[in-house]
């Protein structure tokens, strides 16, 4: 080798960006690491906007604070191939304006977590099920500004959903369940908690229409009666969880055949509440030797 030759050094961002480095290493640092290294260089800020414009996933709650409103816009500004949006922490801020463009230029999403986005509006549920065709997970937990019409225009066009969270959705009412049951026949799993609308005609059109059911939580519907969990338990034969913590209206005897299924249920029966009561009375486990 003569005293000319020049060894050159191969850098990481010599490296095919689209080929190389977004899909075996990009993809597995944590999302807060790859948006600190747009602060390295002009170069390396080119990279991750590649990276986040092919990012099929983002959700920044491992980050563990509040993303600014800024750095939301920047990071999604290109992104048009998310399957999973979560919007954890972004709840805070987060408003149509800077929403609707994001589901708008993403139509292959599949999970979207919208749960304690107080800011938001029926506008931007309304977005998700006209943008979203192959949406199959919806987190609206607290959200109280869904309403029937923006429920029913989910059911419409998101038939393939087989998970939602509705919890304290306080505007929706029987209708709008009812109509949801009837048009989102894959549902598996079904979240009505903190609900006083919800009674027994939401609980058995569910039962009656989505019988692939597998998770079912009531807890805090206090109109719940056992009439309406003996049509589950008829109707929903792959059940495997159910909770009616504070349904006092559901009692035993509906819930015992559940049971004798091994379905995971939040209220103990009888009898181990009593036991529970007595040993926190006495302070100790009693030895009861029980024979039935």
């Amino acid at each position: 080798m003569s005293e000319d030759t020049t060894i050159r050094t191969c850098q990481l961002l010599d490296l095919p960006w689209e080929d190389v480095l977004v899909p075996h290493i990009l993809c597995y640092l944590p999302l807060q690491h790859v948006v600190s290294l747009q602060r390295v260089s002009k170069q390396f800020h080119s990279l991750a906007q590649v990276y986040l414009a092919n990012c099929r996933t983002f959700d920044p709650s491992p980050i563990g604070q509040c993303i600014p409103k800024e750095a939301f816009c920047s990071m999604l500004k290109d992104s048009k191939v998310l399957q999973r949006l979560s919007l954890q922490n972004c709840s805070d801020w987060v408003t149509d304006q800077e929403l609707l463009p994001v589901i708008g230029q993403n139509q292959h999403l599949q999970r979207v977590e919208m749960s304690g986005c107080v800011w938001l509006t029926r506008h931007s549920l309304v977005a998700v099920s006209l943008s979203c065709a192959h949406l199959q997970h919806l987190g609206l937990a607290h959200c109280e500004w869904v309403d029937s019409l923006s429920l029913r225009s989910l059911a419409d066009h998101c038939g393939g959903l087989q998970s939602i969270d509705i919890t304290a959705c306080r505007q929706l009412k029987d209708d709008a369940i009812c109509y949801l049951a009837k048009k989102c026949l894959k549902l598996r799993s079904l979240t009505l908690a903190v609900n006083a609308n919800v009674t027994d005609e939401s609980v058995e059109e569910v039962a009656k229409n989505c019988r692939g059911l597998e998770q079912l939580d009531l807890t805090g519907c206090l109109r719940v009666r056992n009439e309406s969990i003996r049509t589950v338990a008829e109707y929903c034969p792959k059940l495997q969880s159910l909770k009616v913590n504070h349904c006092h209206n559901v009692t035993e005897s509906s819930l015992d055949p559940l049971r004798k299924r091994n379905v995971v249920i939040d209220v103990e029966p009888p009898l181990q509440r009593a036991l529970v009561l007595l040993q926190d009375v006495l302070g100790f486990a009693p030895f009861i030797n029980l024979q039935i």
